[in-house]
């Protein structure tokens, strides 16, 4: 009894497919008529909504970088100077090393709205780039430094945040968190009080870490334009 009424609901499951499918293509078939008797129409229609698309997109736009009046002064200053590079000097190191006795140079590299690069060669060593970026909440300064191959230095991409408004000429960068574990895992845990300021002037670019017990600051003369420098390490 049960298998006669098994045959019986396979047959009706068969013929109720036949019939989705038979009013499915008659469907695909009416549409294909549709679209051959009105292709200009068709054409118009996906015309427009290509334009309106593009439309949309070209008026679409990124939200703004916002910055504050000290910051924005601050880095068109040292702006001013792209693609110029100076000579400079250590002018205090409470801990002199015979390797910033060699020929300093600073080189405005590359400038965009929102960075500044800036290479600070040591004789033939060209491993140190400062990276200045605005961040929307401030403005950040990083060290890149590189090995001669191109590749990272251990101790690469340290540095810090402003906190405040700063100065039109002058803004200091206290290390962030990155840094202090980076300095702390690389076995120079007295760096972890580390702030940089960066001052500039009409005349005078000045770079300077102070930390308790250690400063070092280089002056470079903006007055007198040297000879650009090789491309530093890791960069093109």
């Amino acid at each position: 009894m049960f298998a006669k009424h098994s045959h019986i609901q396979k047959l009706f499951l068969g013929f109720a497919r036949l019939i989705v499918f038979t009013f499915n293509l008659t469907i695909l078939n009416s549409t294909i008529l549709y679209l051959n008797k009105n292709k200009m129409s068709i054409r118009k229609i996906i015309s427009f909504v290509f334009l309106a698309v593009i439309s949309t997109l070209l008026r679409a736009s990124p939200a703004p970088l916002v910055s504050i009046e000290t910051h924005d002064n601050f880095f068109s200053l040292i702006a001013a100077h792209c693609g110029k590079a100076f000579a400079g000097k250590v002018v205090v190191d409470t801990e002199p090393s015979d390797a910033f006795k060699q020929p300093l140079v600073m080189h405005v590299r590359k400038c965009t709205d929102s960075q500044l690069q800036i290479p600070f060669h040591v004789g033939a060593d060209a491993s140190r780039t400062w990276i200045l970026t605005k961040t929307g909440s401030g403005i950040n300064l990083k060290h890149d430094h590189r090995k001669p191959d191109g590749s990272n230095d251990p101790l690469t991409m340290y540095g810090g945040h402003t906190l405040d408004a700063g100065y039109d000429h002058m803004q200091s960068f206290p290390a962030d968190q990155y840094s202090k574990t980076l300095f702390v895992d690389l076995g120079i845990p007295q760096s972890v009080g580390n702030t940089w300021e960066v001052f500039v002037y009409k005349e005078k670019f000045s770079y300077q870490l102070i930390r308790q017990g250690r400063v070092f600051r280089v002056e470079f003369d903006l007055t007198e334009p040297v000879e650009l420098p090789s491309t530093p390490w890791g960069y093109e």
